[in-house]
C-alpha cells in the first residue's frame, strides 16, 4: 500500500521491438523523478514482424506474460501507469489483438503510439532540465524506426519517425552474420534512401546529436575513442568492423541479442549523421521511458488553466484553414458547460481538455467539404499529430468531434463498438456538451457574450447574456438537446438577455 501525503508512483512501460521495458518512480518536489525500481526482458516482439507482417503467437505469449508480471508490481505500488508499444505492434496484423490481450489478460490499456508521439516522449525524456535556450537534437534507434527530434530547451521544434530500425534491417537484408562489402554497399544505400525520404526537409540543430536507445549506446561505446562520444569517422570505421565480424565475435563485445542487430544500427546510425550533417553524437541514458514518466508528472500536475492542450488543437486547425472565431466560441462554451456541470456528469477533470480539443477542432472537416464534415472531421483528427495528447486520447477527441451533429452516438453503433464501456459514456457525455456549445454559436457570429449554467431538480439552465440577437441559436440549442436529456435525464431550459 501506498503511505497517505506521499507523492503517487508512476510506472511507465514500453513495449519495443527489441525488448519490454518498466520503469516504477516517484516524483520529488524539486521536479525530478526517483527511480524505484527498473525491468527489461528481451522478448523480441518484433521477431519475425518485418519480415512476416505478424507476431508469431509464441512470441506474443512471452510478451503477455511479461506485460501480466509488470501489471502485478503496478497494482502493488498503486502506480499510474502508462503503457506504449511502438512499430512492432503498430506495424503487425495482430496488433490490435496483442492490445486486446493486454486488456483482458494484464488489466493493461496498451497504448499504440504514432512515430511522432514516440518521439516527443524521446524528446521529453532526454531534455527534461534542460535550459529554455538550448539548442537540441535528439536521435533514437529502436528495432523497427528511427526517431529524430530537434528542440529548444524542453519544447521539441520538429518531430520525425523513419521506418528504419535495427532488427527491421536485419531481416530485411539478412545481416545478422557476417556481412560481405556489397551487401553492406546495399544497406547502406537502403539508409541513406530512407533519411532522403523520411527527412526531406532541412532541419536547424547543432553539429552534435543526443543519442538515446540501447542501439546507439552500444555503437557509440564500441566506436568511440572519448567515452560516450563517437564522431561521423568513427561510426563509420565501425561499421566497417562490425561488418566483417562474424556474430560470435561481436558477442565478445555485445550482449547476444544486441550482436545479431548492432549492424543494422550501426549502419543506421551513420546514415542519420551523414544525412544531417553531423559531426558526432553523445550517448544518454534518458530515453522513451523517462518521457513517459515526465509526461505523467506533468499530467498530474497540471493546473486548470493549462493552455498546451488548446494550443496544441489550435495548431491542427489552423493548419486546415478552420472558422478559428467560432471554434475559440465553442470552446470556451463547452469549457464553461464541462466547469459548471461538473457535479452532474461527473468526469475527471482530464476530460476537460478532450471536450476542449473537440470544440476547437470540431468543423475542421470543412477543409474537405461541408457535406459530412462531421466524418471528416474525425479522419482528420484521428490522423493529425497533437503534441501532448496520445493516440487514444487523439481517438477519443476525434470520436466527440464527430458526434458534434446528426447522428447520436449510440450504443449500438458499429463505429464505436471498439470503445470500452467507460469510454462509451466519456464520449456520449462529452458530445452531448459540445452539441450544446455549438449550437450557441449556430450563426458564427458569437452572439452569446457570457453564459452561466445550473443544475435544478430535472433541469439545466442554461443563462445568456447576448451582445447581439440570437435567434438562431435559440433554435438550434432545442433542436439538439435530444442527446443532452438521453445522457443526463434533465430538460435544458434557456433564458436569456441583452447587454
Amino acid at each position: 500500500m501506498r503511505r497517505s501525503g506521499r507523492a503517487p508512483v508512476l510506472g511507465a512501460i514500453d513495449v519495443g521491438t527489441n525488448a519490454v521495458r518498466l520503469e516504477l518512480a516517484r516524483p520529488l518536489s524539486d521536479g525530478s523523478l526517483e527511480t524505484l525500481h527498473q525491468e527489461r526482458d528481451p522478448v523480441r516482439p518484433g521477431e519475425g514482424v518485418f519480415a512476416t507482417g505478424s507476431i508469431p503467437r509464441p512470441v506474443a505469449n512471452r510478451l503477455l506474460s511479461t506485460l501480466r508480471r509488470y501489471a502485478a508490481l503496478c497494482r502493488r505500488d498503486a502506480t499510474r501507469v502508462r503503457a506504449v508499444a511502438t512499430s512492432a505492434i503498430r506495424e503487425a496484423r495482430n496488433g490490435a489483438e496483442i492490445v486486446r490481450r493486454a486488456r483482458e489478460e494484464a488489466g493493461l490499456e496498451l497504448e499504440v503510439v504514432s512515430g511522432q508521439e514516440e518521439a516527443r516522449l524521446i524528446c521529453l525524456g532526454v531534455l527534461h532540465g534542460k535550459p529554455p535556450g538550448a539548442r537540441s537534437l535528439v536521435l533514437d534507434i529502436g528495432g523497427g524506426s528511427t526517431e529524430v527530434a530537434t528542440a529548444v530547451g524542453e519544447e521539441p521544434t520538429a518531430l520525425r519517425s523513419v521506418a528504419l530500425g535495427a532488427v527491421r534491417v536485419t531481416e530485411t537484408f539478412g545481416i545478422a552474420g557476417k556481412t560481405t562489402p556489397a551487401r553492406l554497399a546495399l544497406v547502406r544505400s537502403y539508409a541513406a534512401e530512407a533519411f532522403r525520404e523520411g527527412l526531406p526537409q532541412r532541419l536547424a540543430h547543432p553539429a552534435v546529436a543526443l543519442g538515446s536507445s540501447g542501439t546507439i549506446n552500444a555503437v557509440v561505446g564500441f566506436a568511440g575513442s572519448k567515452g560516450r562520444s563517437a564522431t561521423r569517422k568513427e561510426i563509420g570505421r565501425a561499421v566497417e568492423a562490425l561488418a566483417g565480424m562474424g556474430v560470435e565475435e561481436r558477442r565478445r563485445h555485445f550482449e547476444p541479442r544486441r550482436a545479431e542487430v548492432i549492424v543494422a544500427g550501426a549502419v543506421i546510425l551513420e546514415a542519420a549523421m551523414k544525412h544531417l550533417g553531423l559531426e558526432a553524437v553523445t550517448s544518454v541514458d534518458t530515453g522513451l521511458r523517462n518521457g513517459i514518466l515526465v509526461d505523467l508528472m506533468r499530467r498530474g500536475a497540471r493546473q486548470p488553466d493549462d493552455r498546451s492542450a488548446a494550443e496544441s488543437a489550435l495548431a491542427v486547425g489552423r493548419r486546415f484553414g478552420f472558422d478559428e472565431r467560432h471554434a475559440v466560441q465553442v470552446g470556451a462554451l463547452a469549457v464553461t458547460l464541462f466547469e459548471d456541470l461538473a457535479t452532474l456528469h461527473g468526469l475527471p477533470a482530464s476530460a476537460r481538455r478532450l471536450l476542449e480539443a473537440a470544440a476547437l477542432l470540431h468543423d475542421v472537416g470543412v477543409a474537405i467539404a461541408f457535406h459530412k464534415h462531421h466524418k471528416h472531421t474525425y479522419y482528420l483528427v484521428a490522423n493529425s499529430d497533437m503534441a501532448g495528447f496520445s493516440d487514444r486520447e487523439r481517438e477519443l477527441v476525434a470520436t466527440v468531434a464527430r458526434y458534434h451533429r446528426r447522428s447520436l452516438p449510440d450504443r449500438a453503433r458499429a463505429d464505436l463498438s471498439h470503445l470500452s464501456s467507460a469510454e462509451l459514456t466519456t464520449v456520449r457525455k462529452l458530445a452531448a456538451l459540445l452539441r450544446l456549445a455549438n449550437a450557441l454559436d449556430a450563426s458564427h457570429q458569437q452572439p452569446v457574450r457570457a453564459l452561466s449554467v445550473e443544475s435544478r431538480g430535472r433541469a439545466v439552465a442554461l443563462r445568456l447574456r447576448l451582445r447581439a440577437p440570437a435567434d438562431l441559436e435559440l433554435w438550434d440549442v432545442a433542436r439538439e438537446a435530444q442527446l443532452f436529456r438521453e445522457v443526463f435525464r434533465r430538460r435544458v431550459e434557456l433564458t436569456a438577455r441583452r447587454g
